[in-house]
């Protein structure tokens, strides 16, 4: 039996557990520990625990700890999989596996900055042009630049997960219309800037031209057998589009050999007049990675748990454009 640990993980890895169960060889079960303890994903583990709650170091000492008193084989890292990168040399000291990349790659890629610049001359990699701003007087001059060059802005924090600080900068609000709607990630100029003027330090923010077309998501694994890659074009519904573009391809081929990621990571990209942009690269499972793998057939978690093993299972899927969708179904917690 591969006793395997996922720590704090959001929801939608409830199916991504689910697949990574689906084990030929042997048995897989699934410790679980998470910050909510009535989080959803406890279902689907056979064993569940309340999430430690310390940071840095101690942290990293807690997660030894727990593996060594849950007897985990594989340690698969969403909460400061940075910082448990970084000592990784400890689990293996104590026989565990962990599905989490080497510290220097991680370290580049989760600064924005650093990747974008990785890629500036490639070539075959579009990357939209940025400022830096760490100061609100920094951040009028940049927006300016930006506005007066390419039109709409957009901004985001230089170290940030799923987009959680995305926000496009428009000159005015409806005040009364935006009580009307759903919360957008909109936000007027003024308001942004006077939020960050209230704060003596924010850290580093990209200033960027904003790219209304089609986000593209590409789930990607390295194996012996060569690169999955599985390009999902996100709609404004749930539903969701693989298509297999030429262009998309090439540029995830010449990220994934620049970057030599092992683990399963998802490369994101967003249009602008047809022509794709990278906008970030996240170094571990997606939440869409479901969609990819019910698209392809090819059970992305399970193979990605088996290589960290040593073994290599074998893969193949037809590039064929589909829709994919998903829907809620209830779930009885306790």
């Amino acid at each position: 039996m591969i006793r395997v640990w996922f720590n704090h993980w959001f929801s939608t890895s409830y199916r991504l557990i689910e697949l990574m169960k689906e084990n030929e060889k042997e048995p897989v079960w699934v410790v679980g520990t998470n910050k909510e303890p009535n989080s959803v994903i406890r279902n689907v583990c056979d064993e569940w625990y309340e999430e430690p709650t310390t940071d840095g170091e101690a942290y990293v000492e807690d997660c030894i700890r727990f593996c060594r008193e849950h007897k985990i084989d594989v340690f698969v890292p969403r909460r400061k999989m940075l910082d448990i990168s970084k000592n990784r040399s400890k689990f293996d000291e104590i026989g565990v596996k962990v599905m989490a990349d080497e510290y220097s790659r991680l370290e580049l890629l989760m600064d924005k900055t650093c990747t974008y610049e990785l890629f500036r001359d490639e070539g075959i990699v579009a990357v939209p042009e940025y400022c830096e701003a760490e100061t609100a007087e920094e951040f009028e001059s940049a927006y300016t630049q930006i506005k007066n060059q390419y039109g709409q802005v957009c901004v985001k924090f230089v170290f940030d997960e799923g987009g959680m600080s995305f926000r496009k900068i428009v000159e005015e609000e409806n005040a009364f219309q935006m009580l009307k709607l759903y919360v957008s990630n909109s936000i007027p100029y003024q308001r942004y800037l006077e939020w960050l003027k209230s704060v003596e330090s924010f850290g580093k923010l990209m200033i960027m031209p904003y790219l209304p077309g089609r986000e593209i998501s590409v789930d990607c694994l390295n194996t012996s057998h060569g690169l999955i890659a599985v390009p999902r074009y996100k709609g404004a519904a749930r539903h969701e589009e693989i298509i297999y573009d030429d262009k998309i391809l090439e540029m995830t081929e010449a990220i994934m050999k620049k970057v030599k990621l092992e683990c399963p990571c998802n490369i994101q990209f967003k249009q602008k007049e047809d022509v794709p942009y990278l906008l970030e690269i996240n170094t571990r499972m997606s939440g869409g990675l479901q969609m990819s793998c019910l698209a392809t057939g090819v059970n992305i978690p399970n193979i990605a748990l088996n290589k960290l093993l040593g073994r290599e299972l074998p893969w193949s899927y037809e590039k064929k454009n589909k829709m994919v969708s998903y829907i809620e179904l209830p779930q009885i917690i306790s």
